[in-house]
């Protein structure tokens, strides 16, 4: 296995020089190379700023519980390539993916524009998809949406935009407004187009686009939390007239949630059987990891966030806030993210922070994280640097367990890791200490 994974990467490494590099000449050149491998494949195609994963991972559960042959296509990985293409709710294996990349390699001419690394693993889920026949394919977006790599089929099924907020705006436009006509370029023509709570100069560029694409639109109003009786370990939610288990945390996925069955209300209205069972039970199998993710540390409780943006800091801060208690902080971030933004969210006075690197990335340096992190929060109980994070957390842990003796409920403090999706991947994969939660 670990050969494979290795050959993995040396087939995907050489591609990593070109970067990213939005456009769709290339792609649509490999594809064609291919015999058009997507062509055969029916597709949700699903874009957004955050929410895009977990409604993906709701959309491909349901319809794998109603019997169909469901692929899934996400992005980023945590620990390795294979997690980023699924086939009924498994990983395809390392030595198919190795094949299909070896096939996809030799397809490429060496007198063409070289592929970029994202060009070549979206062409090798396409590929894969079209060789296991499966019904349908859940397609999340890799980056923006008009040139991005999966943006290649005329039509889709349902097209998807999960909420949106200003991220990547170096690539994809200064303002809401120009992030907006990016992410709309997934409307196909007279295709269905279902639509999270966007702000609204976001919201008015969806409806101008849908609208000149014939694109039925459906905006999606957040489901609502209800108890079930005799259900004590798994929340609920109704969404119009269904009820559903809802075993992702936090209150952003009453949004997530009603996205993902509003589109399966859409599939049933266009003839896919899709019975109730198999939506409360596909529910009730959803899993997304690294988000909003209790495991232990050693032992200790540690609750796993990416929360790499300010949109997604909020919804960690919202669910953090359920929980009533005082917060010990592991945190690393990418040099390129809104990192005033984020530590404004997330910080409270009387916090604790421990800073980090995000190894074999591009990091913020914890110095200067904390730099900032005084500033936006200047009654910080702690703020500390270390060189990695396995050291951050032991130390945050024997904090985060110190009471003062007369209230230890109250005073036991909550350790959370959170930053970036590259710093939980590096702790997956090289945390002896971490047990997650099943």
């Amino acid at each position: 296995m670990v050969v494979q994974e290795s050959q993995i990467s040396s087939l995907l490494d050489p591609f990593q020089h070109f970067g990213v590099h939005l456009g769709l000449d290339r792609i649509n050149k490999l594809l064609a190379d291919l015999d058009n491998p997507h062509l055969s494949t029916p597709i949700i195609h699903v874009a957004g700023t955050n929410g895009k994963g977990s409604v993906c991972a709701y959309l491909a559960s349901i319809l794998t519980e109603a019997g169909y042959r469901v692929g899934r296509y996400t992005s980023p990985h945590l620990v390795d390539w294979t997690e980023r293409i699924h086939f009924n709710g498994q990983k395809i294996a390392a030595a198919d993916l190795v094949a299909i990349l070896q096939d996809i390699r030799s397809a490429i001419a060496p007198d063409t524009e070289s592929p970029t690394q994202f060009e070549v693993i979206t062409a090798a889920a396409w590929l894969y998809f079209a060789r296991s026949q499966v019904d349908i394919a859940v397609i999340e977006v890799g980056l923006g949406g008009r040139l991005d790599a999966t943006n290649v089929k005329d039509e889709a099924l349902v097209s998807i935009i999960t909420s949106l907020s200003r991220e990547h705006w170096q690539r994809l436009g200064p303002t809401v407004a120009d992030i907006a006509r990016e992410k709309a370029g997934v409307i196909k023509p007279n295709c269905p187009v279902i639509v999270g709570k966007l702000p609204q100069s976001a919201k008015e560029v969806v409806r101008a686009r849908a609208e000149e694409l014939n694109a039925p639109l459906t905006i999606v109003e957040p489901a609502t939390a209800i108890k079930i009786t005799g259900s004590k370990e798994m929340n609920w939610a109704r969404y119009e007239d269904l009820e559903y288990p809802l075993p992702l945390l936090g209150e952003v996925q009453l949004s997530n949630s009603a996205i993902a069955i509003a589109t399966i209300k859409n599939l049933q209205q266009q003839g896919w059987q899709i019975p109730e069972l198999a939506i409360q039970t596909g529910m009730n199998k959803t899993r997304w990891q690294g988000r909003l993710q209790w495991a232990t540390w050693r032992g200790n409780p540690l609750l796993i966030d990416g929360a790499h943006n300010p949109a997604a800091a909020i919804a960690l801060r919202q669910y953090i806030d359920t929980l009533d208690k005082p917060v010990v902080w592991v945190m690393g971030m990418l040099s390129t993210k809104d990192h005033e933004d984020v530590l404004e969210v997330l910080l409270k006075p009387n916090d604790e922070l421990h800073l980090v690197p995000v190894p074999e990335h591009s990091t913020a340096q914890p110095e200067e994280l904390a730099i900032i992190a005084k500033g936006v929060c200047p009654r910080l109980q702690k703020c500390q640097t270390h060189q990695d994070v396995f050291t951050a957390l032991d130390i945050a842990m024997k904090s985060a367990s110190q009471t003062d003796g007369e209230k230890p409920d109250k005073s036991t403090r909550l350790t959370v890791l959170c930053g970036s999706l590259y710093l939980i991947g590096h702790l997956f994969q090289h945390g002896d200490g971490l047990t997650l939660a099943s």
